[in-house]
């Protein structure tokens, strides 16, 4: 089949067409069943208007759930020479219904087609991503009553600080959370804006209705200005990719702690042997690999936040080929950023404290700013206390 640029005569050379292709053509698989949506409610309104016959309609339809079931038996195959998900259903459509088929591409192009699908997914992911993040959520809110007043010292400077509780840590690892899910609830308020039928950036000449899409396609909102639409692309795979980010941050942290603290000179916390992995020399190690890799997968989405940030960076207004790059960064930092929430929920209703080994780490000198505070009571200065304290030995 040709492709949906192609003109008469135009044959592209081999290795340029490889290298523009990239991997997109597999990459697209997880936005079949988006750009299918979005197909049906471009149809719809393309028959609402008028450009399409209720028969016509009906055949594209058909079409497009056709798509739709063999794609969910791995029937549907996006070949290198379509370029991506958007051609390969077009070519199926056109070689199924003919002159009907030819017509789907009405008053869109595949950049408002494409944006339309990411969106679509973005959504979807970033709303799985919360629904995980608070189940890791309610996994801490369980752990911490398990370990309600068991104490534990608190540290700054790697170095033991003041008193603290296990209860304390964990809820604190919860109001990270809920600030990563507050981020990602704003990103969703942006990306919920309907760029279909901005076309190439500069809209159609043609009167179509960019509220019915919306509507269809259950968008907050249209996003009115085209070439808005199309300087969107990028910043928004950049805004999701920050907020997967920001949930990793913080769930990299987690891992830090639990993996200082549950080493043998600590004590601290038992990670499950179910979530350790052995050594093939030393049969007595289990290590922490869930929460090592969960450590690093922090760094490889962070090293995507910055992969798109710096590809979209100096480009002029309108659509650039350069965007093409930002999609594989954002699906991977989803993928990662979803399993490790996953992982994370499921580590922590196994995750087990020492209480004899936090009560020896209690030594006396976590009490000294509590030394302080009880001659501070008694009328003595701050700073004098604090010197006090200090000197005693």
């Amino acid at each position: 089949m040709a492709k949906l640029w192609q003109r008469k005569g135009n044959v592209m050379e081999p290795d340029a067409e490889k290298y523009t292709v990239g991997n997109d053509y597999i990459l697209d698989a997880e936005l079949i069943p988006y750009d299918i949506r979005a197909s049906k409610a471009h149809a719809k309104m393309l028959a609402a208007k008028g450009f399409l016959s209720k028969k016509e309609l009906n055949s594209l339809l058909k079409g497009l759930d056709e798509i739709g079931t063999l794609h969910s038996q791995g029937k549907f195959v996006i070949k290198a020479e379509d370029e991506d998900c958007h051609t390969a259903i077009e070519n199926y459509l056109v070689t199924r219904l003919g002159e009907v088929g030819k017509k789907i591409h009405t008053a869109r192009s595949r950049n408002d087609q494409s944006m339309t699908a990411l969106r679509l997914l973005f959504m979807d992911k970033l709303a799985q991503i919360v629904k995980h993040a608070e189940a890791l959520q309610a996994a801490l809110g369980e752990f911490s009553k398990n370990n309600k007043g068991v104490p534990m010292p608190g540290y700054t400077h790697m170095r033991k600080a003041m008193p603290t509780t296990i209860e304390t840590l964990a809820l604190a690892y919860h109001g990270m959370l809920s600030d990563d899910i507050a981020l990602i609830k704003s990103v969703l308020d942006i990306v919920n804006k309907n760029p279909l039928g901005s076309a190439a950036g500069f809209g159609v000449p043609l009167d179509i209705d960019r509220t019915m899409t919306t509507k269809e396609l259950g968008f907050a909102s249209v996003q009115l200005n085209p070439i808005h639409c199309a300087n969107s692309r990028g910043k928004y795979e950049s805004l999701v990719a920050y907020s997967s980010f920001s949930i990793m941050q913080s769930l990299n942290k987690i891992a830090i702690d639990l993996i200082l603290f549950s080493m043998p000179e600590f004590g601290y916390f038992t990670i499950p042997p179910s979530m350790c992995t052995g050594s093939s020399i030393m049969p007595q190690k289990q290590n922490p690999d869930v929460l090592e890799l969960v450590r690093a997968n922090a760094h490889i989405v962070h090293g995507n936040l910055v992969k798109i940030n710096g590809i979209i960076l100096n480009l002029p207004s309108g659509y650039n080929r350069d965007f093409q790059l930002t999609k594989g960064p954002v699906l991977e930092s989803l993928h990662i950023t979803s399993a490790s929430l996953r992982i994370m929920t499921k580590l922590f209703r196994k995750l087990e404290t020492d209480n004899q080994k936090l009560k020896a780490a209690m030594t006396p000198e976590l009490f000294a700013t509590q030394r302080v505070y009880d001659l501070v009571r008694k009328g003595m200065p701050f700073r004098e206390a604090y010197r006090k304290v200090a000197s005693d030995k």
